[in-house]
């Protein structure tokens, strides 16, 4: 058994975290709070921790770096391959709870238990400071019982304190049913939680060298609807902290299966570089929260003397407050004050486009080339499907352009984007996420833009359109499931509308037609339809005639989006 983490400890940590994360990889991605096919988590988890290994073998030297212990230039390197790597929501945070590691152990000279809890604290505190509005019953959850009980251990036992935290995160993952409603109603467990066990355990078999067993997970609170006998059950939403459910494992015995812009009351939106102390930066987390809004705080890392460089973002009325706060803090600069309504001058670091250069661009995420041709020939770059921070980033930079609007087209692709954007800043581009969900939302925003108005006036307006922009989805059921539509059973044809099940049919054509019934009954004037790689051939004619006979003042565009797993994308303006 180890007594300390050092660096060779932490390299077989993350092969082997990456070993036991891709053997759950497809039951990870079996699993999804919709039996929609196109569940990722398991898939993005094992691509954000390849991205931290492949940074580990591009630098291979344990020396100790800018004053740093061997273990701390091997977790920074952890850190920053997993960030530029996160793909999805729960990338995303695995990638923070293993930036707080480091920030936490980069300077201790010997890592012990005591310090392993000090440091599952500070990353279960750097992963809530990364999510806008965490909610309990999730991954965030099982990180925060894994620290308290590692804290609790109370000793300089490392194999004590590993196994103590990766029991608490079991056992908190079991627990999150009761957190959160949805969970419940499904009658699963969190699948961002479920990754965490998986890492925290490969942690315990690295310290000690057994693999830990843990109790069998807790049942679904009384009351809550369970699936079928011998059904696979539902699973919780594809946003990276979805769920696992409880399933008969190999052995006999139940096992655990995994799966998983700001108020318009503030006037000026505040941006600004800041080298500061994590203490320090808490404090300012904490006072920037109560003048405004919209608050992000990320940072790269602690260095040398415990300062670490952070990206500040705010929207608040107290410019001068919030620049306070920061110059309290620590030092703020490459500081942008926007209002809302006039923009005031850039930050100076940003630099003046070359001839040639693009002031402005859009970089759309978009799976599938009929789709990826649409908005190519809109004006903007296009990043596959599913892309990483990385990806996300070089796409920014190689537009040449000062200042990038991204369309991320998929709720679990915003986070990434946001990261990127955050990333891109000390290139100097000024980067806007506009949070869309559907590649309909993107084409509804990008027919907005305007060169000609201010930035921030153009970001506005295309976030409008997307926002004012209904999206529905068909797919077939991947799984039988119990949906707010009642059940499902593999085949069955969903109809989802805004990421509700609000259809199941039988019939993919007929439930075409139901589904746009439903929604323009709603109200609506112009409907898009973006017909997928396996849309039966004349689904467009067939759905374009329905809504002639049914809705003749409705205007109707329909494409080849080529885009997987959906044979039909709407929108509805």
């Amino acid at each position: 058994m180890l007594q300390t983490l050092d660096a060779a400890a932490l390299r077989r940590w993350c092969a082997g975290g990456l070993a036991a994360l891709e053997r759950h990889q497809d039951e990870i991605n079996q699993l999804n709070v919709y039996p929609v096919p196109d569940g990722d988590t398991g898939t993005n988890l094992v691509l954000t921790l390849t991205s931290a290994e492949h940074a580990l073998r591009l630098d291979p030297d344990d020396a100790a770096d800018a004053g740093h212990p061997p273990h701390g230039r091997v977790l920074r390197l952890l850190a920053r391959g997993a960030l530029l790597g996160a793909r999805g929501n729960s990338g995303v945070i695995v990638s923070q709870i293993l930036r707080g590691l480091a920030d936490a152990l980069c300077d201790v000279p010997v890592v012990r238990g005591r310090a392993l809890a000090a440091a599952l604290r500070t990353a279960s505190t750097t992963a809530y400071a990364a999510v806008a509005r965490p909610v309990e019953g999730t991954v965030l959850s099982v990180a925060v019982a894994a620290a308290t009980a590692a804290e609790r251990a109370d000793t300089d036992d490392l194999p004590a304190v590993a196994r103590a935290a990766a029991s608490a995160a079991d056992e908190a993952l079991a627990r999150t049913p009761e957190q959160l409603p949805a969970l419940a109603r499904a009658g699963v467990v969190d699948a961002g939680g479920r990754g965490l066990c998986v890492l925290l355990d490969a942690l315990v078999e690295v310290v000690t060298g057994d693999l830990p067993v843990h109790p069998c997970a807790e049942p679904p609170p009384a009351g809550a609807p369970r699936p079928p006998a011998g059904s696979v059950p539902p699973a919780g939403s594809g946003s990276g902290t979805g769920a696992r459910a409880v399933a008969p494992s190999s052995a006999g015995g139940p096992a655990t299966t995994a799966r998983e812009t700001g108020s318009p009351e503030y006037a000026y939106e505040v941006q600004f570089l800041l080298d500061a102390a994590p203490p320090a930066v808490r404090t300012l987390r904490a006072e920037l929260d109560r003048l405004g809004d919209s608050l992000v705080v990320v940072g790269d890392g602690s260095r040398a003397g415990g300062t670490a460089t952070w990206n500040v973002h705010v929207h608040v009325n107290d410019v001068g407050a919030a620049i306070e706060a920061g110059v309290v803090a620590g030092r703020p600069y490459q500081i942008s004050v926007t209002r809302f309504e006039d923009q005031v001058p850039e930050p100076v670091a940003v630099p003046v486009p070359t001839p040639g250069t693009p002031e402005r661009a859009a970089v759309v995420v978009a799976a599938g080339p009929g789709l990826a041709a649409i908005f190519t020939a809109e004006g903007a770059t296009v990043v596959d499907g599913n892309p990483s921070a990385g990806e996300l980033l070089d796409a920014i930079r190689s537009t040449g352009a000062s200042r990038v609007v991204v369309l991320p087209n998929d709720p679990n692709t915003q986070a990434v984007a946001g990261v990127a954007a955050q990333e891109a800043q000390p290139f100097g581009v000024r980067v806007s996420v506009v949070p869309t969900r559907s590649p309909v939302q993107a084409l509804a925003a990008l027919a907005v833009r305007d060169p000609a108005r201010r930035f921030a006036d153009d970001v506005i307006a295309m976030a409008e359109a997307a926002g004012a922009c209904r999206y529905a989805e068909i797919c077939h059921a991947s799984r039988e499931a119990l949906t707010v539509a009642g059940p499902c059973q593999p085949g069955d044809v969903l109809g989802l509308v805004d990421g509700e099940v609000h259809l199941i049919g039988s019939d993919l054509v007929g439930t075409c037609e139901a589904l746009l019934d439903r929604m323009l009954g709603g109200g609506g004037e112009l409907v898009t339809l973006l017909l997928g790689v396996d849309a039966p051939d004349g689904l467009a004619e067939t759905v374009r005639a329905h809504l002639a006979r049914r809705w003749p003042f409705v205007e109707v565009h329909h494409y080849s989006g080529g885009q997987p797993f959906y044979p039909l994308l709407v929108g509805v303006e």
